[in-house]
C-alpha cells in the first residue's frame, strides 16, 4: 500500500522520529521569514507574498490625508481607484506562539509515506524554528496516548529544542505502549493550552481531530476569543479513498481489527464519504471560531506541499 516513488524527508523512516529529522527544519525556517514567503499562504493555496515588516502590523487602507507620509501610499489601490490611498500600521506587540501537536494513536497511522504523527511533528518543528527566527517566544502542548506534556513559551533556541525533544519522547512512548487516546485527553490538552498561553497568542492546533469532543470544541471557542487560532488538519490519502491497492487488507487498532477489500468501489466511496463529513465538521467549526483551517497530507513531504521547496 506504500508509494515507492515518493522520497522520504531527510533523516526520516516515516514511522519513528529522530532529532536529526526535526532539527533539519531549523535551516528551512529562513525560507519562510516575512516578507519573502508565508507557509500559511501556501497552505491556503495563495502563493503571493503576504509578509509584513518586523515591528509593524498592517491595519487598514484609507484615503490619503494631508500630512501623510508619501512612503505609506498604497500605489496599487491608488492606481485602481484614481485617488491616493495610505496604508496604516499599528505597532506590533510580542506575540507568543503556542503549538498543540497531537501524536496519539489515531495519528500513528500512514499508508503511503509518513505516519500522520510524523508529519505533525515536522510541521510543529518548522513552526517552532520559524517563530524563534522572528524573535518570538514559542511553547507547546504535546499530546500522547494518555499524557499531555507542557512546554511553556520560551525564547531563543531553547524553546524549539525543548519542544522537539518532548515530541520525540512522547512519540516513542506512544508507539511503544500503543495505548489509545480518549477524548478526555484531547480536552485536557486544550484546557492546558488555555492555561499556558497569554492572551493575544498565536495558537496552532495540529491534529487529525478524530478525538474532538463537544467539550474540546467549547474550549477552542474560548481560546479563539482572545487569541489568533489556526487549525491544521493532518490526514492520510487513504482516508480520501486514494490507494492503488486493490486487495484485501487487515486494518485495526489495539482493540479490534477487520478485513477491508480495497477492490470494491463501495469501500473507497465509504471512505471518501466519511472524510467529507469530517471535513464539513471542521469547516463548520472553523466558521464558528472565525479561525482558518488548513489541510496537510501525510502522503507527501511537508516541503513539497509548501511550494515544492526542499533542502
Amino acid at each position: 500500500m506504500g508509494n515507492q516513488r515518493m522520497i522520504l524527508p531527510a533523516h526520516s523512516d516515516g514511522i519513528h522520529l529522530s532529532l536529526a529529522e526535526l532539527l533539519h527544519y531549523q535551516k528551512q525556517s529562513v525560507r519562510w521569514l516575512p516578507p519573502a514567503r508565508s507557509i500559511w499562504s501556501y497552505l491556503s493555496g495563495h502563493h503571493d507574498s503576504t509578509g509584513k515588516g518586523r515591528g509593524m502590523d498592517f491595519a487598514e487602507v484609507r484615503p490619503y490625508q494631508k500630512g501623510d507620509d508619501v512612503r505609506s501610499i498604497d500605489w496599487r489601490i491608488t492606481a485602481r481607484t484614481g485617488k491616493p490611498h495610505t496604508k496604516l500600521y499599528t505597532e506590533e506587540r510580542e506575540c507568543p506562539v503556542m503549538v498543540a501537536v497531537d501524536l496519539s494513536s489515531t495519528m500513528q497511522y500512514g499508508t503511503q509515506l509518513l505516519y500522520k504523527s510524523v508529519q505533525a511533528a515536522h510541521i510543529a518543528s518548522l513552526i517552532c524554528w520559524l517563530t524563534v527566527a522572528q524573535k518570538d517566544r514559542v511553547g507547546a502542548v504535546v499530546i500522547g496516548g494518555e499524557q499531555v506534556v507542557d512546554c511553556p513559551p520560551t525564547a531563543r533556541q531553547q524553546g524549539p529544542l525543548q519542544i522537539v525533544n518532548a515530541i520525540k519522547r512522547v512519540h516513542e512512548q506512544t508507539l511503544e505502549t500503543g495505548k489509545n487516546q480518549s477524548r478526555d485527553t484531547f480536552l485536557t490538552a486544550m484546557s492546558q493550552l488555555h492555561r499556558l498561553c497569554p492572551k493575544g497568542s498565536d495558537l496552532i492546533v495540529i491534529s487529525d481531530f478524530n478525538q474532538l469532543s463537544d467539550g474540546a470544541e467549547q474550549r477552542l471557542k474560548q481560546l479563539a476569543q482572545h487569541n489568533h487560532l489556526r487549525l491544521l488538519h493532518v490526514f492520510d490519502p487513504i482516508e480520501q479513498g486514494e490507494t492503488a491497492y486493490r486487495g484485501r487488507f487487515w486494518l485495526g487498532d489495539h482493540r479490534r481489527s477487520l478485513q477491508v477489500s480495497f477492490g470494491r468501489k463501495s469501500t473507497l466511496a465509504s471512505l471518501r464519504h466519511d472524510f467529507e463529513r469530517h471535513q464539513q465538521r471542521l469547516t463548520a467549526l472553523s466558521n464558528q471560531l472565525r479561525s482558518p483551517v488548513y489541510h496537510v497530507s501525510a502522503g507527501k513531504p511537508l516541503l513539497d506541499q509548501l511550494g515544492g521547496i526542499r533542502g
